[in-house]
Parts: C-alpha cells; structure tokens; sequence
C-alpha cells in the first residue's frame, strides 16, 4: 500500500487531545466551558465529515487513510503509523463525536471552582482517544489508544464522582487493566506468528502463516479484552459500580462509547481476523449473550437507584451484540452480525439519552432514589419527555432505533440458535416492566411537595436532548443509513464466514 495522508483522521485524534490540554493555559474560568463547547463542536464535525464521506463513497473498504510505513524502526518492531476508517468504523467515528459533544453539555451546571479546566480537559483526551481506537489499523495503535482512554475515565470518575467514586474507578481500572493483559499476550502472539500489526492483512496472514500459539488461543485471549469492555457475564461487575458513582458526564460516555470498543473490537478483531474460531466458538457467544440479556434484566429490576438501573439494563443490552455475533456460525449471519453493529449505534444514543436526563433530573431532585421521587413530569415536562422517548427505545418501541436493532439480531440469530433467541426475546419483556415501572414511579402518581419549585431544562440543556431525540427517531425511521454502511463495511467479515458455513 503506497503511503498517504488525507490528515483528516490524525486532526480528528488530536484536536481534542490538544484543545483539552490548551484549556489549561486559559485564565478566566468563565471561558472555559465556552471553548469547551468550541472545541467539542469542531469535532464533531470532524467526526460527520468523516462518516459523510465514507457515507457518499458508497464503499465499506476504507476510503480515508493516514498512513506512515516508516513511523517506526522497522528493524525492531514492523509498526505503521497506520489510521483508516471503513464501513465498521465509520459509524462509530460519527456516535464518539457526537456523544463527546452532549457530554461536554451535559457539565455544563459543573462550578467553575470545582476543578472546571481539568474536567474539561479530560473529556477531550478521552474523546482523541477513541476516536484513535475506532481509526487505527495497525494493532500496535490500536492497543495503545485503548490503554489511553483509561486514563481520563479513571480521573473523571475518581475526581468528579460520587460516593464510592474511588473505589468504582480503581475496579474499572483494574478490570479492565487485566482484561488487557490477556489481548496483548494475543497481540504479542499474533505479531511474532505474521510480522506484521496490519489489521488489513493480517486476516490472510493468519489463515497461512505457521503460528507459534494456536489459533484457537489467540481468539480467546483476544476476545478476553473486548468481553471486559462489553461487558460480558461473569467480567460485568465493575459496570454498576462505575456508572453509579461517575458524573453525568463520563457516564454518557462510558455508557454511549466505551463499551462499544469491546463490540468492535470483537467484530474488527475476533470476527475478520479469526473466522473459523469464531464459528466454532459460537456457540459459547449465544449461552453467554443470553445470560447476559436474562440476567442483566432480572437484576435491573431490583434496583432502585436511577441510574444503577440503566447501568444494569445495558449489560442486559449488550447481550445482544453477543447473540447477533453468535448467528455467524449459520445461514443469519449477515443479519446476525448488521444487527449486533446496530445495537451498539443505537445503544450509545439510547444510554446518552437516559443518562443525560437522569443527570439533569438529579441536579435539581439531588436524589436518584425512585421510591423518593414522584410527579416529576408536572414541573419538569421536557425532560421527563426526554427520558420517556429514551426508555420506550430501550425497550424496543416500534419506529426507534432500538427496536431496528434487535429484530434484527432477532432474526438472524433465530435461523441459528432458535432456541436462546426464543429465551432472549424474553428480555424484551422483562425489560418493557422495569422501564415503564421505573417510568411510572418516578415521573407519574401524585407531585410531592418538595418538588414543587422544580424547573424544566435551559435551553443549553434542551439541545443535546433534541439531537438525541432525533438521532434515536431518525434511525428507527430511517435505518439504513446506518445499516447500510455497517453491511458495505461488514461484506468482507460475512463472505469468509459463509464459506465455512
């Protein structure tokens, strides 16, 4: 591949990593938030040109590339500096900055004394930072953007969070630290067994190449990184704790992207690159995607705190990317595998929505304890509004986003695995009873008296709320703008798969 740079993809990496680091040299406090917002929006329309032009190219290969061969010493390690986004990762380019964006919003209401240049700060690098992980095909790269946006989330939860917040941020350190280990001895093995970090080549590499750890191996300890991230029963239990005590802010991203590098990791990695483990292992993915949609709902459930519950429902939610995954051992899984890439679009602008209301809701009730709230809706319209559209497309209402996603995974897993898609779809169920319950007993009933003076949304809150809406309306209406870039971008992955099959 002869070297090229379009610039674009590395401006969209470090313009937020160096805007967050340049809010440091601002004096007036005041300012910050306002170059915050300046800042967060130059990316995000970095992140549509992005996806618009690989969009409008009609092609699922990548379009857009930096690429520098000689980054590195080759005589130590072959590593290129090499960026690049597809039919894969063009969508989720598109939701990080996006998402990005309705965080930095949603700290808005943050004390200019409470450490405001930091906060910011952080939220940009970790913006970079997965924006870096999304882009990079060399696997070098790709592993250390992975390790860096640990880093920011781990300063956002242990800084600005709540209760337990340094203990929860330490576990999601931890976990997730040990999850790396295992994909770096894969990434390790892999590189020794093909000299190469071409996430381009390395699918052909791997199918010829004379490996010094057995394919099976590598599949697992890779995976292993990704299932931490997802998150994947039994490796689930930092979630709850991280999201519990994070602020509105860093939940909206942990929730809305953060996870979703565990489902593209499994797709760019565990999918393209070892296809028969994969079959062969699929069925695994079907019982441990089951359990987590059953489980995830039956504990989510039992909470009462607004947003331990949401924090529960998407480990039941990302249950279906793994269902979706599974379907690629049989005749579903083109539909199978479209269907699991679109949980995790949707998922992102679901959780931001239901994340971004309840912080805003907390910020005047200061409780998340349903039990202690009730009759929100009267005094605050818009955003009960908000997190009444949000719940109804988390439990698949027709014409949102979330209901596209999973009858998609529904029936392309179904031709495969009939039986725990039957089980799974059970989930739906019981996720329609904890959304409408926690619905009805936080925001409906009678007005307590201490809500009374109670004010809806500021027109600053308003908007990102609005962008969501659309974006959750948008996509149920219209899926295929999305879908179809996912299945361009996916038709490599699918093809080798069904020559197995």
């Amino acid at each position: 591949m002869v070297d090229q740079f379009n610039w674009i993809l590395t401006i969209a990496i470090f313009f937020p990593i160096i805007g967050g680091i340049s809010l440091l040299l601002i004096p007036q406090k005041e300012y910050i938030k306002i170059f915050a917002i300046l800042f967060g929006t130059i990316e995000f329309i970095l992140c549509s040109y992005i996806f618009l032009f690989q969009f409008t190219n009609g092609s699922g290969a990548p379009v857009l590339v930096d690429l520098n061969s000689t980054w590195f010493p080759t005589n130590i390690f072959n590593v290129q500096y090499f960026l690049g986004v597809d039919g894969i990762s063009a969508p989720f380019v598109l939701l990080t900055g996006l998402l990005g964006l309705i965080a930095i919003f949603a700290s808005w209401n943050l004390s200019n004394n409470y450490r405001i240049r930091e906060h910011f700060m952080w939220l940009l690098i970790l913006q970079g930072a997965v924006v870096g992980v999304f882009t990079s095909l060399d696997f070098f790269m790709f592993f250390i953007f992975w390790e860096l946006e640990l880093i920011p989330m781990y300063f956002l939860i242990s800084i600005w969070g709540s209760g337990r917040k340094h203990y929860s941020a330490m576990k999601f350190l931890i976990f997730t630290i040990l999850g790396s280990a295992f994909m770096l001895v894969g990434v390790l093995g892999i590189y020794f067994s093909t000299d190469s970090f071409n996430m381009i080549e390395l699918p052909e590499k791997l199918s010829t190449a004379k490996l010094i750890i057995p394919a099976s191996i590598l599949f697992l300890l890779t995976i292993i990184g990704f299932a931490v991230k997802l998150p994947v029963f039994p490796l689930h239990t930092w979630l709850p704790d991280a999201h519990t005590d994070a602020p509105t802010a860093a939940s909206v991203m942990l929730a809305g992207v953060l996870l979703k590098m565990g489902g593209y990791g499994m797709l760019r990695v565990s999918a393209s690159m070892f296809p028969n483990e994969l079959h062969q292992f699929a069925w695994i993915l079907a019982i441990l995607g089951t359990i987590n949609i059953i489980y995830g709902a039956v504990i989510t459930i039992r909470q009462t705190d607004l947003k331990r519950l949401i924090a529960y429902s998407s480990v039941s939610h990302m249950g279906f990317v793994l269902l979706g995954l599974s379907a690629a051992s049989g005749a579903g899984a083109s539909i199978g595998i479209t269907g699991a890439s679109m949980q995790m679009f949707t998922h992102g602008t679901i959780t931001g929505l239901l994340f971004l209301s309840i912080g805003f809701i907390y910020d005047r009730t200061h409780t998340r304890y349903i039990p202690d709230l009730s009759g929100l809706v009267q005094n605050t319209p818009f955003l009960a509004t908000g997190l009444i559209i949000a719940g109804l497309a988390s439990l698949g209402l027709p014409a949102t986003s979330g209901f596209i996603a999973e009858i998609t995974i529904f029936l392309g897993a179904f031709q495969t695995w009939p039986i725990f898609t039957t089980i799974s779809a059970f989930g739906v169920v019981l996720t329609a009873g904890y959304v409408l319950w926690m619905i009805q007993r936080s925001l409906f009933q009678h007005r307590l008296e201490k809500f009374n003076t109670l004010t809806d949304a500021s027109i600053g809150e308003m908007f990102p709320i609005i962008v969501l809406v659309i974006s959750i309306i948008g996509i149920g209406i219209f899926p295929s703008i999305i879908s179809d870039m996912f299945s361009l971008g996916l038709q490599p992955i699918i093809s080798n798969l069904q020559a197995i099959n």
